[in-house]
C-alpha cells in the first residue's frame, strides 16, 4: 500500500463545497414566513437599519422611529404582504441604505461572491501544499544520481563541517 488516502484532491474539494453550498443555502433560507406575527415581525425588522441610529436593526433599536417600523411591519404582515414586498416599500421610502445586507446583484455582487472567491483561492493554495508534501509514487522515475564533481564537493563539505563540531 502506499500510503494515500482514499480520498482524492479533487474529491475532497467537491466534498468541501457541496458542504459549503448547503451552509449558504441553509444561512439564506429563513424562518420569516413561519412562527408567531411577533417572531415574523422581528425577522423582517432585523433586516432593516434605524434611520436614527444607523449602527442597529430596526429589530433591537430602542428608537421611537424604529418602534413605528415595527408596528408598521406588523400591521403589514396581519394585511398579507410578504417581507420581501414589505422591504421593497421602505427601500422605496429610504433608500437602498436602509437594507443591513448589500443587495444581491449587479456590482453589489461583490460583497457575496467574494468570501467564495477567497474560499476557493485557500483550497486551491492548500491542494498546492498537500502535493508538495505527498511523497513520489513508487512508479515515478528516480531522483538524478550526483556526479563525481558533486558527490566529491558534498564529501567536502561533510568533511569540513564535521571538523568545526570537533
Amino acid at each position: 500500500m502506499s500510503g494515500r488516502t482514499p480520498f482524492s484532491l479533487g474529491g475532497l474539494a467537491a466534498l468541501l463545497l457541496a458542504a459549503a453550498a448547503a451552509l449558504a443555502v441553509a444561512a439564506t433560507s429563513g424562518s420569516e414566513s413561519s412562527g408567531s406575527l411577533e417572531q415574523r415581525t422581528q425577522a423582517v425588522a432585523a433586516t432593516l437599519k434605524c434611520p436614527v441610529c444607523h449602527d442597529l436593526s430596526a429589530a433591537d433599536s430602542p428608537a421611537p422611529v424604529a418602534q413605528q417600523m415595527r408596528a408598521q411591519i406588523a400591521r403589514e404582515l396581519r394585511a398579507g404582504r410578504t417581507p420581501d414586498q414589505i422591504r421593497a416599500e421602505f427601500v422605496a421610502a429610504y433608500g437602498e441604505w436602509i437594507l443591513l445586507s448589500p443587495p444581491r446583484g449587479g456590482v453589489d455582487l461583490l460583497p457575496w461572491l467574494a468570501p467564495a472567491l477567497l474560499g476557493l483561492a485557500g483550497l486551491a493554495l492548500v491542494a498546492g501544499a498537500i502535493r508538495r508534501w505527498i511523497p513520489a509514487e513508487a512508479g515515478s522515475p528516480p531522483a538524478p544520481e550526483l556526479s563525481d564533481a558533486d558527490r566529491h564537493l558534498v564529501e567536502q563539505a561533510l568533511a569540513s563541517a564535521g571538523s568545526e563540531v570537533e
